[in-house]
């Protein structure tokens, strides 16, 4: 016998849950705390005990990003793979706190690198969630001049997710910035459309546009909140539901 909900009574059964690498960083100004990465993985355990199939996608802008490589004259081919492997090494900081709590994980990587997780093949990374393993996919698509939040994107629908869950620091998305602007008003639902148009910063124009043309939802919410993500599989909380 468990004291898990049975997964049916949640509203998903197979998500995609996207979070930034600054998520990993606490409250420091770089790199990973590890009393964050643990938090986060209780909140990962604590969907997974009801059954949900989880798949994962982390950023790597706590470590290095990219597009602020290229920025500062590096040439940006080599520095979106650069954070390629910070998003790597994000995922192995995950996977571990996550087994050292009981849940079996998979790190699976775009990028071939054998001794250290395993490449990207998408059956058996179906099969690995079929076998509840929580999988978290690295180094985005393997592709440069593509964000995580387009990884997250592709690979949700590969895996046939349900939603994306995009863990942000706030519980939703706004019409501005609810930290400087005190007036800011959240929506509980948006189109695809409106978070183009309007240019609301969900995530960037090639994800929003990959899951509208896959209508694929994608909910909003708080990470800091604790519990957040079990409730809203439950059917409560706060959020913004893009779709």
């Amino acid at each position: 016998m468990t004291d898990a909900t049975p997964v049916t009574d949640t509203t998903y059964k197979r998500v995609m849950l996207k979070i930034s690498g600054e998520a990993l960083m606490g409250d420091q100004g770089f790199g990973l705390n590890p009393p964050t990465v643990q938090r986060i993985a209780e909140e990962v355990k604590s969907v997974h005990d009801l059954g949900v199939e989880i798949c994962m996608v982390i950023g790597g802008g706590n470590i290095f990003r990219g597009l602020s490589g290229s920025a500062q004259g590096m040439e940006r081919t080599t520095a979106d793979y650069m954070g390629m492997l910070a998003t790597v090494m994000n995922a192995l900081a995950m996977q571990s706190a996550l087994e050292s709590i009981g849940v079996f994980t998979r790190v699976i990587s775009a990028i071939p690198m054998d001794q250290v997780c395993e490449p990207y093949i998408r059956r058996r990374a179906v099969r690995h969630l079929e076998k509840q393993r929580v999988c978290i996919f690295a180094a985005g698509t393997g592709n440069p001049y593509f964000t995580t939040d387009t990884a997250a994107t592709l690979r949700a629908n590969e895996m046939a997710c349900e939603a994306i869950f995009k863990g942000t620091k706030v519980d939703g998305v706004y019409d501005k910035d609810p930290v400087k602007f005190d007036d800011a008003v959240r929506y509980d639902h948006v189109s695809y459309d409106d978070v183009l148009a309007k240019r609301l910063g969900v995530m960037d124009a090639s994800a929003i546009a990959l899951a509208r043309d896959n209508n694929l939802p994608i909910i909003v919410f708080s990470l800091d909140e604790p519990g957040g993500f079990r409730g809203i599989l439950a059917g409560k909380g706060t959020y913004t539901k893009v779709g």
